[in-house]
């Protein structure tokens, strides 16, 4: 339609009165990211647009890649349309990106999360006529353990398992879910070893002036035993691997919204799964959705189906959208090195 502020190409989410794309998956002239995780920030482009604080992740992933920064809030004339980008909550830097023309509003909001993890950026609700929305986790069985009661059961978990006298081996993404779990670890019952994908994205994030806890990178010559009672914090793809096997008796545990499922931790041979992500929950997701205000709702990445007819029953012009995000995964391989 000729109204739509935005549309939806195989080659992304492109405006057509500002001749830029969204996240793009193919290589395009003009890019506006909302975030650094790799489905959603990748190489190829003429030019890119992201916030500050995702802007030094992104040149790390991508390198020197022709990077434009904005702040939170901050409004720019890209062609015929006003363009701010708002906190999405997912990671830090991460954003909502509202397009306006003549009074029309739309986001397009990435992965977000509505949760203050005390890491990210709070969400910022954006009122807008149309929301493209994830539905990663879209249906009523996914709901996140609060971050409060989170922080006991993985500490409880780690002091029970050193006890026993096994290295607790927690795996999570190495850009958001490592440095939010980092932040609720407690660093009295002993070191955090991280991998190497996990501490290359933390100085990074500490060079911005992000304030993580201390911890050990792994290197190849690490001595388990002169670290004792030490938690060993790193990417899934490395479970399995000569890496992890080097720590001897192991407690394995995921952090992921997949664990709300039933099997998922059984079929991944986990001793634990904490009920945690970096993306909206089921009632988030309602919840983030009836804050736009918006009517028409685009529904990408996830149980599009169940949650797309869920919104039309609520009363919503609801629709699903093709793309090659990829949401959460327990599988994604990490690209940078040990």
């Amino acid at each position: 339609m000729s109204s739509d502020l935005l549309t939806f190409t195989d080659r992304g989410i492109y405006c057509p009165l500002g001749d830029f794309y969204i996240d793009p998956w193919r290589p395009v002239d003009r890019a506006l990211i909302t975030h650094g995780h790799a489905d959603h920030a990748r190489p190829g482009h003429g030019a890119y647009l992201a916030t500050e604080a995702a802007a030094p992740v992104m040149h790390h992933r991508l390198g020197d890649i022709p990077l434009d920064t904005i702040r939170f809030g901050e409004t720019r004339q890209i062609g015929d349309v006003t363009v701010s980008f708002h906190p999405a909550g997912h990671v830090p830097g991460s954003a909502q990106i509202r397009i306006e023309h003549k009074g029309q509003i739309w986001v397009a909001s990435g992965d977000y999360k509505t949760e203050n993890d005390g890491f990210s950026e709070p969400f910022e609700p954006v009122r807008c006529h149309a929301f493209i929305t994830e539905s990663t986790f879209g249906l009523p069985v996914f709901k996140w353990t609060p971050q409060s009661q989170l922080a006991q059961d993985i500490n409880a978990w780690w002091a029970s398992t050193v006890a026993d006298g096994r290295t607790p081996l927690l795996g999570a993404y190495a850009l958001g879910k490592a440095q939010r779990l980092m932040s609720i670890l407690d660093p009295s019952i002993g070191p955090i070893l991280t991998h190497g994908a996990v501490e290359n994205t933390n100085e990074v994030l500490r060079a911005q002036g992000l304030k993580l806890p201390d911890a050990i990178r792994v290197p190849p010559d690490l001595n388990p035993k002169e670290h004792k009672n030490a938690l060993v914090l790193a990417t899934p793809s490395a479970f399995g691997t000569p890496w992890a096997r080097r720590f001897g008796t192991t407690s394995t545990a995921f952090a992921s919204g997949w664990m709300r499922l039933r099997g998922v931790r059984r079929r991944r041979a986990a001793d634990r799964g904490f009920i945690m992500s970096d993306h909206a929950d089921w009632p988030a997701l309602n919840a983030a959705i009836k804050e736009t205000g918006a009517t028409r709702i685009f529904v990408t990445h996830g149980y599009t189906s169940v949650f797309s007819k869920w919104l039309n029953e609520q009363g919503y012009d609801a629709q699903i959208v093709s793309t090659e995000y990829e949401g959460e995964s327990l599988d994604t391989a990490e690209v940078e090195t040990a």
